[in-house]
């Protein structure tokens, strides 16, 4: 293949899924490859109606699940997200708010994507920020200096929560066609042809992540 022409990785995820944050790491790792280039396919697992409450049973399910994210990959979540945001049960466990952020920097900046997931993740999981609150997710974007972005997000621009629904239900059709069930996955598109890569590989060696990834 001709090191010009990059390798497309699209990245099903939900920003508020423990697994995608568990695999920042590898997807930081392929942002710095310059044959590789990332797309964002936020799928909405649990986004608008697909919500839930932040009842004791959801926080205690989460919290478990998360110690096994952080024992496997080193990713930390900590106590102010245990108490301030899964010990919070007046906020529902919604990605919708994080996934109109999203959209809206891919509107206005979209090189900037990205980074703007990794700081969501951080900021829910380390800061213990409730990312599923639209203020909290607008005063985040106001810090990153995405003005625009933020502006959108907090009038609740018709055309921002259009586009957002759009891509949510264009990215899930994608990924149901490709018989995914899970998230995070990456669907990899290269001059061999599209491959799908799943599960242990996005939390092992980074070596082996980008063979993979690379079809060697």
């Amino acid at each position: 293949m001709s090191p010009t022409v990059p390798i497309q990785v699209r990245y099903f995820f939900d920003p508020l899924c423990g697994w995608c944050y568990g695999a920042a790491p590898a997807l930081k790792m392929l942002q710095g490859q310059p044959d590789i280039s990332v797309s964002l396919a936020p799928v909405g697992l649990f986004a608008d109606e697909a919500s839930r409450p932040m009842d004791a049973g959801m926080a205690a399910y989460a919290w478990a699940n998360d110690q096994r994210i952080q024992a496997l990959t080193g990713q930390v979540f900590s106590p102010a997200y245990r108490d301030q945001v899964l010990g919070d049960a007046t906020r529902p466990f919604d990605s919708g708010p994080a996934t109109r952020a999203l959209t809206a920097v891919q509107l206005f900046e979209p090189a900037r994507e990205l980074d703007t997931l990794h700081a969501l993740q951080h900021a829910r999981y380390v800061d213990g920020l409730a990312t599923s609150d639209p203020a909290v997710v607008v005063a985040l974007l106001h810090r990153l200096g995405l003005q625009a972005a933020a502006q959108a997000l907090q009038a609740g621009d018709t055309g921002l929560l259009n586009q957002a629904r759009e891509r949510m239900k264009k990215a899930r059709s994608a990924w149901q066609q490709l018989g995914l069930q899970g998230v995070p996955a990456f669907q990899v598109q290269a001059a061999g042809g599209s491959r799908l890569v799943t599960g242990q590989a996005l939390y092992g060696a980074p070596e082996a992540l980008l063979s993979l990834v690379r079809g060697r």
